[in-house]
């Protein structure tokens, strides 16, 4: 049947040589590694209340005040380290006196007494009292609309099973990808995504945006997203290792990134334009998580290509059971 589509994007054929440029990849992949390591190693991560442990104070004031005053009321009440975030309200929003409202949200760091003894609920209550009278008095009136505290036994238990999680979520994928396909696929697909979550923990080291439990869900969705288009594009490669028997494997796996290309291409697109308007319109509770996203999908989508197909020729992959056709060795 001809082919009737007014709008083509690529080639019906592309023929990119991606795997000729597999040096070039391994080197700026191998750069960012070390670069988001060193980020990690002396910046760290700017983490959020779910793994520090502390209080959540969200208010709402007519008065428009300063991020960095705030900041700096706190730290004279003694709370180092504090972090204020602002919140645009919904436009045109009012309050019970028809004045503008501007939200505040203030993440605090206070030394919380270990959960569920009295005298440790009354520090923590003393504590609040002496933020909400300290901000009284340097930005007027204003109302608490909700407080949250994490624990310090709270917050180190969500830091090791995030942990967990993903671990968990990369070894699942080795066994999976080794079980349907060759070791080397399994092992290909599972430093790809090593790849990716360590260029994210980099981006993250960089920017310094809060590192909380929904930037670990974004990392876990992040996993899923790149397996499943490296999953596309190994699965190709062993159809055409199939079908091209006498094929060198550089050729043969050429030939099945450039087969998924486009679908690999309009994909990430149209995630790509959901994402951006989630970023832009989300409102900043989902900046974080939209931002992970947004970066994942570019990474996710760099990886399956210039990392995880060009490593089964580092692994010096051979056809086997899984792959088709006799071992070379045979």
């Amino acid at each position: 049947m001809k082919d009737i589509s007014l709008v083509r994007i690529l080639p019906q054929e592309p023929r990119v040589p991606f795997i000729n440029m597999r040096m070039i990849a391994a080197v700026f992949s191998v750069l960012a590694i070390i670069a988001s390591i060193a980020l990690f190693s002396t910046r760290g991560l700017n983490y959020g209340i779910d793994f520090t442990g502390g209080t959540v104070i969200e208010i709402n004031t007519s008065s428009d005040p300063d991020d960095a005053a705030i900041r700096a009321a706190l730290e004279d009440m003694g709370f180092e380290g504090a972090t204020v975030q602002g919140i645009q309200p919904p436009v045109g929003a009012l309050d019970q006196d028809g004045n503008p409202i501007t939200h505040r949200l203030m993440r605090i760091g206070l030394q919380l007494q270990d959960e569920g003894g009295e005298e440790g609920q009354g520090a923590q209550q003393a504590a609040l009292d002496k933020v909400k009278a300290g901000l009284q008095e340097r930005i007027g009136e204003f109302y608490v609309r909700n407080t949250e505290v994490v624990g310090s036994q709270v917050s180190g238990e969500l830091r090791r099973k995030g942990l967990m999680s993903v671990g968990l979520a990369l070894f699942f994928v080795l066994a999976y990808i080794w079980f349907r396909f060759e070791w080397q696929f399994g092992l290909g697909a599972v430093l790809a995504l090593v790849h990716d979550v360590i260029l994210t923990i980099g981006v993250f080291s960089l920017t310094q945006i809060e590192f909380n439990l929904t930037i670990i869900a974004a990392i876990l969705t992040i996993v899923g997203y790149s397996l499943n288009d490296t999953v596309i594009v190994y699965d190709r490669i062993r159809e055409n290792l199939r079908k091209f028997k006498r094929k060198p494997l550089d050729e043969v796996l050429n030939i099945s990134i450039n087969d998924t290309l486009s679908r690999t291409i309009l994909t990430s697109v149209t995630t790509l334009l959901a994402l951006i308007a989630l970023y832009v319109l989300g409102g900043s509770a989902l900046k974080g998580f939209s931002f992970a996203m947004i970066w994942g999908v570019f990474v996710g989508t760099y990886s399956s290509i210039f990392v995880a197909s060009p490593l089964l020729l580092a692994l010096k992959l051979k056809r086997g059971v899984n792959t088709g056709g006799e071992r070379a060795d045979a």
